[in-house]
């Protein structure tokens, strides 16, 4: 199966693309771009076509991309690849705008064609044992979860708001919030946000607190802020603290690591060991193309995250807490 890639702006299609041309049942050939020399260095390096014509790159014979822009053009790229008749992968989050999520949602069903979203998290080894035993009730009934999902400020498109949608909050309160929905089959009820600037002389938010009461009546905390030093070994963490009534979990994504102590680049690195969740998101992808099966995490599963980002700028800015407004889909 050909698979192409719209975009290189996002550091994960690096990641993306060494799992394409690692599956055996993948065969990775065209990039788009509209800077050509990221585009074309891309395709320098990983050795396969470059285009600057979106609908040239679409007009080939890749049955599915994955698209890798800044947030603010996932909309246009998505419904162009939906036209096309490809199947989609789409990096998180889905949109900067919750109608620009449901356009893309509709347009995907009206083409027919798959939209799964980037959550690659939910396919770490670890995950995926915490969510069997939370539906074994090994800790009873979940109560509360306490999250973080700290990182290194990436700059570029990422601090502009018109790109990017926003700072800290908008970069990474969808991934915890993604496994909460995923761990718990739940939805978040109401948000209590409180965001800020503190690190960095930027123009969007790089730290704050996001509070969630769920549907359930569990409670939710997640630090989304972008904290980590540049010093730090890694890119930053994913950590949850599930409480239940017979027990707690304590999880931390990327624990399985070697301390490599690197004097030629003058760094302190984490290597991770255990299996990549990119890997894992990237096979589900080819798997679920071939068996033209529903993704395991779909468009709505990315309009449902996005809608709690802008619950959680709406509380900040009005300094209470809102009622998440929820797009309702026909039965």
């Amino acid at each position: 199966m050909k698979v192409g890639i719209i975009s290189f702006a996002h550091m994960h299609a690096h990641s993306y693309a060494t799992y394409l041309q690692k599956h055996p049942d993948a065969q990775f050939t065209a990039i788009w771009d509209h800077d050509e020399e990221r585009g074309k260095t891309a395709a320098a390096t990983y050795q396969v076509d470059y285009y600057r014509d979106l609908q040239e790159f679409l007009q080939t014979d890749v049955e599915a991309v994955i698209v890798c822009s800044e947030n603010a053009r996932h909309k246009e790229h998505v419904i162009d690849a939906a036209k096309a008749k490809k199947q989609i992968l789409c990096e998180k989050p889905i949109a900067t705008e919750v109608k620009d999520a449901e356009e893309m949602i509709h347009a995907c069903k009206e083409e027919g064609v798959i939209l799964q979203i980037a959550y690659p998290v939910r396919f770490a080894p670890v995950m995926m044992q915490v969510k069997q035993l939370i539906e074994s009730k090994a800790i009873g009934e979940v109560l509360a979860i306490d999250g973080t999902n700290h990182g290194q400020m990436p700059g570029g498109w990422f601090i502009d708001e018109e790109l990017s949608g926003g700072g800290a909050a908008t970069d990474h309160i969808v991934h915890v919030m993604d496994l909460v929905r995923w761990l718990l089959k739940d939805e978040g009820k109401s948000v209590y946000a409180e965001l800020d600037t503190r690190f960095y002389d930027i123009d969007v938010e790089d730290c704050g607190i996001v509070s969630l009461e769920m549907e359930s009546g569990v409670i939710v905390t997640i630090d989304p802020s972008w904290s980590r030093p540049k010093t730090f070994p890694t890119w930053g963490d994913v950590t949850m603290q599930i409480v239940g009534s017979k027990g707690t979990l304590s999880v931390d994504v990327f624990k399985q690591h070697a301390l490599y102590y690197n004097d030629q680049a003058n760094r302190v690195q984490h290597l991770p060991w255990a299996k990549d969740m990119d890997e894992g998101l990237i096979g589900d992808f080819i798997q679920c193309v071939q068996e033209g099966r529903a993704p395991s995490i779909s468009g709505e599963d990315g309009l449902r995250t996005l809608e709690i980002v802008k619950a959680a700028y709406e509380s900040n800015r009005c300094k209470q807490a809102v009622i998440i407004d929820k797009v309702t889909f026909p039965e």
